[in-house]
């Protein structure tokens, strides 16, 4: 009898550790599975990762953020403080709870360290918002937003397990179409009913197994006009307007093409290719003395990097300042402007699939390239002296990134990895020319798509290709289908960044309002897969719907 009940026993414990540790788990004996466990576990440290983790427990869902980051909010707190919005009346929910906050940062003395507040005065404040109580600001500067993002984590006592990356070879569990859990490289394993992959390269997503895109589709995939290589397309401001030679020697091809010149055709338009946009980082620059780190000389500095900007400042160009957008406190967000700028064009082509540590090598020579075109701007005695003069005014911000040597901790990840799920989005949704199923929410900003490449053309000067700017006509809808994969592929994952579009389409996509809004819908999705025992290809639209309209978002114009 004895005997028995000691079988007994053993036999409720094992029964207990089958239920605990899923079938082909490969688990961390040092970590307790119950103390990793949450019914949504959402990878990254995005903004859409912190807005979905509010949503999950707004919806009553224990949560558990895995962020590879160490700060919080990806782009938003990491420099770009001038807000891509379009048409701002559709960001609705915790997105537009978040510029509300800004709003009310900024509204008190407090807020203003280096400059008064009426000298800034109301730049970048939306009207009354739509309940006509609160207001939104939709300019700030970087460490304001990770403080937002740090405070909703406070207020809704959200757990973050910071600097976990995900094991990419093995880390990704799968039974019957489903993840069973995730583990980083350090051995944290973390087990979820539903998960959310809210990083900009989509490595929870292609770990998984689900289908995805790395580049531009041709324009015959979907039917589309501006997918593809776009030679000949000039619609922004970023080329040469002047002839300028792409040869070390100017004229001459056997002295060899300048740094970041490719020798290769560019291909036909509207073809496809693996190549995508540049990447840069948005600089948070000051000219306040007091507050201004003049800029340092990388390194690896090599004028020559620079010298076509050097050749278009010969030709009379002088729009070097224009992407200086204003900030409080006498600070920038900066961006790429011009035919030679910021954008790091061609540098970047296997991101999105190469390993952490080649991600990393690509990171640091972006920062290299960057910092060291500022250094070139300021000290180079081929700039005009006007330009110069004014640039030795600018600088790093001394209280910004302060653990980072004042350089932001986020590359601008413009596109990587584009999943090919359950509803493609085309430039046929955007533009309206066929309707969208099952609406989350909406975007209505440009499709927008920076350089792609840098060639030389047939009559042997040098030009850019890739950038390319096409208005919405007006807000458009975004579908369900679009979040997550196809049913056969995952059941129980969601992915509101690399979201299912093409190329052209996720140019406009791609902006942090679009991406918080689409993950707190995301979000609701899947609290509700997770009540009615359902793969969230399932999830009822009508339900959906009837939640996210009580929780503020904006379906339809």
């Amino acid at each position: 009898m004895l005997i028995s009940k000691l079988h007994k026993s053993i036999l409720l414990i094992v029964l207990a550790i089958l239920y605990l540790y899923p079938a082909h788990a490969q688990l961390d004996k040092s970590v307790p599975v119950q103390e990793n466990t949450a019914d949504i576990i959402i990878y990254g440290g995005t903004s859409a990762a912190i807005i979905a983790a509010v949503e999950a427990k707004k919806s009553g869902k224990s949560v558990i953020v895995v962020s590879p980051d160490k700060h919080l909010g990806g782009l938003t707190s990491g420099g770009l403080g001038w807000t891509d919005t379009g048409n701002k009346s559709v960001i609705g929910g915790l997105a537009r709870e978040f510029y509300h906050r800004v709003y009310l940062h900024y509204n008190t003395d407090g807020a203003w360290n280096w400059q008064k507040r009426g000298e800034y005065g109301t730049k970048g404040q939306g009207s009354r918002d739509m309940d006509g109580e609160s207001r939104t600001m939709w300019i700030f500067e970087p460490h304001v937003a990770e403080n937002i993002f740090e405070g909703f984590l406070d207020e809704f006592d959200i757990r973050v397990d910071k600097e976990q990356w995900l094991d990419r070879e093995k880390g990704v569990i799968m039974d019957n179409g489903k993840i069973i859990s995730i583990t980083t490289l350090d051995g944290q394993q973390y087990h979820g009913k539903v998960y959310i992959d809210a990083t900009y390269e989509g490595d929870l997503m292609a770990s998984a197994g689900v289908s995805y895109h790395v580049g531009r589709e041709a324009s015959d995939v979907y039917g589309e006009e501006w997918n593809g290589v776009q030679t000949g397309v000039l619609h922004h401001k970023h080329w040469f307007k002047s002839d300028i030679s792409p040869y070390v020697i100017p004229g001459d091809p056997s002295s060899g093409l300048l740094p970041r010149v490719s020798g290769e055709h560019p291909g036909e338009k509207g073809s496809g290719d693996h190549k995508i946009q540049a990447y840069c980082f948005r600089s948070c620059l000051t000219n306040h003395p007091s507050n201004r780190i003049p800029f340092p000389k990388p390194e690896s500095y090599d004028p020559m990097n620079y010298e076509l900007l050097a050749r278009s400042f010969a030709t009379g160009r002088d729009d070097w300042f224009e992407k200086f957008d204003v900030m409080p406190n006498h600070k920038t967000d900066t961006n790429n402007h011009g035919p030679l700028s910021s954008d790091n064009i061609g540098m970047n082509y296997d991101y999105p699939d190469a390993s952490y540590e080649r991600r990393r090598e690509i990171i640091k020579e972006h920062e290299e390239y960057q910092k060291g075109l500022y250094w070139f701007v300021a000290n180079d005695p081929r700039v005009p002296a006007e330009i110069q003069t004014e640039m030795r005014n600018w600088g790093l911000a001394k209280d910004e990134f302060i653990d980072n040597g004042n350089w932001s901790h986020q590359i601008y990840v413009r596109e990587a990895r584009r999943m090919i799920g359950d509803y493609v989005m085309t430039e046929n949704e955007l533009l309206k020319k066929r309707p969208t199923t099952k609406s989350i929410g909406m975007g209505s900003y440009t499709m927008d798509s920076h350089n792609v490449q840098r060639y030389v053309k047939a009559d042997g000067f040098v030009q850019n290709e890739g950038d390319i700017g096409v208005n919405t006509k007006g807000p458009y809808q975004i579908s369900y289908g679009s979040l997550i994969p196809k049913k056969e592929e995952c059941r129980n994952l969601l992915v509101p960044v690399c979201v299912s579009a093409s190329h052209i389409a996720f140019g406009s996509i791609r902006m942090e309002p679009v991406f918080m809004l689409l993950a707190q819908s995301a979000t609701v999705a899947a609290a509700l897969a997770i009540d009615l025992d359902v793969p969230v290809q399932d999830v009822p639209y009508d339900q959906l719907k009837t939640i996210l309209e009580e929780r503020g978002q904006v379906l339809e114009k």
